[in-house]
């Protein structure tokens, strides 16, 4: 150990022994204050200190453990230390003291398997008197051993890096690299909890500070994926020194590069976007995108208020109960209170006399908010899980995903459903799956990971629509694209279409939250634009463009 001349030189025996009687606790004879009460001296903080270093370094644990204060833990840690951590070839260099504190720095080896890799990180102990006696001593700490160490169950593992890292790649088998598909990095993360171990990957070997867990499992995948709630016991664990990266496997996705790139371009140029394309016919997703990639993946896991792209499928349960008739006349009047709310349209318009096509094409509220005397507080609840295969809590997309809420309410929170708000929750994934059932009649669960692959099932909804519901829901929607909210956004995109705008308020958010869903062919997609406003001038350029892009 290199001590240099950061510690005076203490001549073994006289001034050893000496100091020892001097700082080594009791009454003092002239009746000052006994040592117990006092700090140690420098010296004594540079004895203890180095005793405990020189014993760490040498391999000597018993030693090193008994010049701290708790003999019992320290040794434990110490050992793991060695044993667990396959830390050897130790080198501590202390620095100058202050007060108690003293710095250090660690230079060592870590071996595992054949693979080693030399280590080198600062730490600091401090030093204590043991109350019973006054005893001068390290006060033992986790944080010592590795300042990462900040728990009583913190120790350092070395070994293999849990779940094998995956390389994912899209429906044609090109790689989908995360350097250029920055949103696919959380997506990558969930495929890798969940698929690490059967893609035929060798996991990497690394060092760690493993928090709180006794068995040193991976949680870094979990916490990524979202399978883990926070708190102190489930912090993820630290990497502190990678000795070899390991070898990925390859999981097969149904995303399409081309696609893929649309999306992160749109989203890139804009703040809190977010954007699922899929494939109505099958349910296959072929791109995921978010604005800020190494944040929450509100694309696939939001849980955001819909606004009036709700009316997607409050359109067909009305048109199922025979609520509303595309050509036939519906009331959209500036204000309709219910359960003692007042409910009015953007910026307080009305349609008189006009059909149900035009309320749905300039989004009046008031003509959804108007039927719910006529509803059962179950009916949208029950549309929205029996037709649309939401709110069940059952997709299994292949990574994390929320499945969207839509819960029973009563009175003015029932009314205010049906316009997307309320309890209503919904995600970019949830929305374009709506569209895509909206266009084909029937729910086909969204996934990312072929179910062949696992053998896993996927969620199905009890019915299907009519087919009379299903070309008036598509009439309602094409209208929609071509003449009404949605014209602008969708001019571009052409074909067999159809879309529906939204705009959800948000408490405290001075710009609404905007929406758009809409379907072209088979393509179906969905974005929100978090305080974007009007969905047709914020989402609605997103979705176009995706649309356009093809799959």
């Amino acid at each position: 150990m290199l001590w240099g001349a950061v510690f005076a030189v203490i001549v073994a025996g006289g001034a050893l022994g000496g100091y020892a009687l001097a700082d080594g606790g009791g009454t003092s004879a002239d009746g000052k204050p006994p040592l117990t009460d006092l700090p140690p001296s420098p010296e004594g903080v540079r004895t203890a200190a180095r005793a405990f270093l020189d014993a760490w370094q040498r391999g000597d644990t018993g030693a090193a453990a008994a010049g701290t204060d708790d003999a019992k833990a320290a040794r434990a840690a110490l050992t793991g230390y060695r044993e667990d951590a396959r830390i050897a070839k130790v080198r501590l260099t202390p620095g100058r003291a202050s007060g108690s504190t003293v710095p250090f720095s660690v230079k060592a080896e870590v071996s595992y398997e054949g693979k080693r890799k030399p280590l080198a990180y600062r730490s600091k102990l401090s030093v204590v008197r043991r109350p019973a006696d006054g005893k001068v001593l390290v006060g033992w700490a986790p944080s010592v051993l590795h300042p990462q160490l900040r728990g009583e169950r913190d120790r350092l593992l070395t070994g293999e890096a849990g779940t094998p890292p995956v390389k994912a790649v899209d429906r044609d088998g090109k790689e989908l690299d995360t350097e250029k598909f920055p949103s696919l990095a959380n997506v990558v993360d969930g495929l890798r909890e969940k698929y690490g171990e059967k893609s035929g990957g060798q996991a990497g070997i690394e060092l760690r500070a493993v928090h709180g867990e006794e068995d040193g499992k991976d949680k870094k995948g979990a916490a990524a994926a979202g399978g883990r709630k926070g708190g102190k016991e489930d912090q993820p664990d630290t990497t502190l020194l990678t000795l070899s990266e390991g070898t990925p496997g390859t999981v097969r996705t149904t995303l399409s590069a081309t696609s893929q790139a649309a999306a992160e371009k749109e989203v890139a140029s804009r703040q809190k976007a977010s954007v699922v394309v899929l494939r109505p016919s099958t349910g296959e997703i072929l791109a995921v995108a978010n604005s800020n990639p190494t944040g929450f993946n509100t694309a696939l896991q939001g849980s955001l208020a819909p606004g009036s792209t709700m009316k997607v499928i409050t359109s067909s349960m009305l048109l199922e109960k025979k609520l509303a008739e595309v050509n036939r006349k519906h009331p959209c009047p500036k204000y309709f209170t219910y359960g003692g709310w007042k409910f009015q349209n953007d910026d307080k318009f009305e349609i008189k006399d006009g059909p149900f096509l035009a309320s749905f094409a300039r989004s009046c509220n008031t003509a959804f908010i108007s039927q719910a005397p006529k509803l059962s507080d179950g009916d949208l609840t029950a549309q929205a899980q029996e037709v649309f295969g939401l709110g069940r809590d059952n997709w299994a997309i292949g990574v994390p995903s929320f499945d969207g809420a839509v819960p029973v309410q009563s009175d003015a929170q029932m009314a205010a459903s049906l316009i997307g708000q309320g309890a209503v929750r919904m995600n970019p994934l949830n929305m374009a799956s709506v569209a895509a059932t909206a266009s084909t009649g029937t729910f086909r669960q969204p996934y990312l990971v072929s179910p062949e692959l696992d053998n896993r099932t996927l969620a199905k909804a009890s019915r299907t629509m009519a087919s009379g519901t299903v070309k008036s829901l598509r009439e309602l929607m094409r209208y929609t694209a071509t003449s009404g909210t949605a014209a602008q956004a969708m001019a571009s995109v052409g074909g067999d279409m159809g879309a529906k705008t939204g705009s959800a308020e948000v408490d405290g958010q001075k710009e609404p939250n905007g929406w758009f869903t809409a379907y072209k062919g088979d393509l179906a997609a969905s974005a929100v634009v978090q305080a974007g406003g009007h969905g047709g001038d914020s989402a609605g350029p997103v979705v176009a463009a995706v649309l356009r892009a093809g799959g």
